[in-house]
């Protein structure tokens, strides 16, 4: 199937949204509706993109099929189940997944560099922290010091990209 870059998508680019990870950023940029997922995969393979990092992009609205494609090869992340979460008034929707923790871990990864970054000098040590974590289980043993020094309202994506 052939995607193409939504306007969604190329202000998320610009912003250097956490919501896109280093891998995901690189297959952005080859969508440019002629090429096919398969291609891109296949062009980014040495990244590490898979199949689920162009399904994420979708359901973020980041990418659309072309107008060419059939409607039926819609990916199946639009119909996953939704479990319902409070927060403060606001009732929001989040999606069932079934990430890996590794997807977890480069989804979250961009979250908290932001988050501690914003922290100035008195996150300093807290974001070395998070830039030498090595993997999933690194980055969950620092939450509760984000969630400390940042607030838990401000690390409320950081904790659905980890715990989601």
């Amino acid at each position: 199937m052939k995607f193409t870059k939504t306007d969604v998508g190329q202000a998320a680019f610009k912003e250097r949204s956490p919501l896109f990870s280093a891998r995901q950023r690189s297959a952005f940029i080859l969508f440019d509706g002629q090429k096919t997922a398969d291609q891109v995969l296949q062009a980014t393979a040495g990244m590490g993109l898979v199949a689920g990092d162009i399904d994420y992009m979708v359901a973020q609205g980041f990418l659309a099929p072309t107008q060419a494609a059939p409607a039926t090869a819609l990916p199946v992340v639009a119909s996953a189940p939704l479990i319902e979460q409070a927060e403060d008034a606001a009732l929001a929707v989040v999606p069932v997944s079934n990430r890996t923790p590794q997807e977890r871990y480069s989804d979250a990864k961009p979250i908290a560099t932001q988050i501690t970054a914003s922290l100035g000098l008195r996150g300093f040590m807290l974001n070395l922290s998070v830039e030498s974590a090595a993997g999933f289980d690194d980055l969950l043993a620092l939450l509760p010091k984000i969630q400390n020094a940042a607030g838990v309202k401000a690390c409320r994506e950081l904790e659905r990209a980890l715990k989601g």
